[in-house]
């Protein structure tokens, strides 16, 4: 799968890196051989041990139950998006409360359609409103939805509801967790603190280069002017204080329809396939190599964002042997600050223009 740290969890050991007692790291050893893990056993193992460790910690009930309910929601929702590797996801937020009478709701139905017939599956929260739309439109064989329990009325779908792909969450931070790991594109509607609160998460992850940057695409109502009115509070407030830099504004996009919506995601996977962090340099997966003028072009326009050497077109680095399925992807790999990852949106959104530039708008 995709790691949506863009390569700080693949860089991670895969050895193990615990110990509690000789004796007792082999019986461990054993145990996970005579179960079969098959694949990574030495993590497996190392996730025994730090289990055995927290039975010696003095921690209460409450922490240990914490720990467990996550964990099991987390390995169950990686089970159930593990059979549905070879599609691209798009993730849809905005509010449970919008009626299908208002015209934002056809929208999110509509763009869920469109989205789908570009081969993307569409994941939402399970509930009504925005998210109801979107899992019409996209229909049951194609949807994801990640439902919350809480305490009052809240309840899946009659799209999603007892479908397998339906997962139940418990906590709101693993349902965040896996929103994020999940996907491969945003697509926010009008809401409201949920809404609000899965915006800012996505941004400020990408922000901070905590997870990979992938496109965010704002949508409303014909004539809505619901993100404008949240475009000039970022603007005259976070921005005018200090508080976010011009570059963080390229994060996202506020689109003015659906078609321009899907151009957007779509457009943004065209010539970028992926990217990963490999020790400090940057290795950018292509579908296809781009010119050598093209790259000339992208050293001169990023030169700000190189903190060594240059932008170079190549193969595979050798620490990418973990993932054989694009191993044979051209790359573009660079030393790059860790810093302004709004100008590293740009710098895919160039790539992109350099590869179709060459091949031409049908290609």
């Amino acid at each position: 799968m995709e790691d949506f740290t863009a390569g700080a969890t693949h860089n991670q050991p895969a050895h193990r890196q615990s110990s509690i007692d000789p004796n007792f790291d082999a019986r461990v050893r054993q145990l996970v051989a005579d179960w079969g893990a098959g694949k990574s056993p030495e993590l497996i193992e190392e996730m025994i041990i730090t289990a055995l460790k927290m039975a010696r910690d003095g921690m209460g009930t409450g922490d240990l139950k914490l720990m467990n309910r996550s964990f099991k929601e987390m390995r169950y929702a990686a089970k159930v998006f593990a059979g549905y590797r070879q599609f691209r996801k798009v993730c849809v937020f905005g509010s449970a409360r919008t009626p299908p009478s208002e015209a934002q709701y056809e929208v999110a139905e509509e763009f869920a359609r469109e989205m789908v017939a570009q081969n993307y599956m569409v994941i939402t929260g399970a509930g009504d409103g925005i998210m109801g739309a979107a899992q019409r439109g996209a229909g049951r064989e194609h949807s994801f939805g990640l439902n919350i329990r809480l305490p009052f009325e809240q309840h899946p779908n009659a799209i999603i509801e007892g479908d397998a792909k339906l997962i139940n969450f418990n906590y709101f931070f693993t349902r965040k967790l896996n929103f994020v790991k999940e996907t491969h594109a945003f697509a926010l509607f009008p809401g409201g603190f949920g809404t609000m609160d899965e915006a800012f998460e996505a941004l400020t992850l990408m922000q901070t280069g905590k997870a990979r940057v992938i496109p965010v695409v704002l949508l409303d109502r014909p004539d809505g002017t619901y993100w404008q009115t949240w475009m000039k509070f970022l603007t005259e407030h976070l921005f005018e204080f200090g508080y976010v830099d011009s570059d963080d504004f390229h994060l996202f996009k506020i689109v003015p329809n659906v078609a321009a919506a899907v151009q957007e995601i779509v457009h943004f996977y065209s010539v970028y396939q992926s990217s990963r962090w490999v020790g400090e340099q940057l290795a950018i997966r292509l579908s296809r190599k781009i010119s050598d003028q093209a790259v000339a072009a992208l050293n001169q326009e990023f030169r700000d964002i190189v903190r060594t050497g240059e932008i170079v077109q190549g193969s595979a680095l050798r620490q990418e042997k973990n993932e054989p399925e694009i191993w044979d992807l051209p790359r573009l790999v660079l030393t790059p600050h860790r810093r302004s990852f709004g100008r590293f949106r740009q710098l895919i959104d160039a790539i992109n223009a350099a590869g179709i530039d060459a091949t031409g708008p049908g290609a």
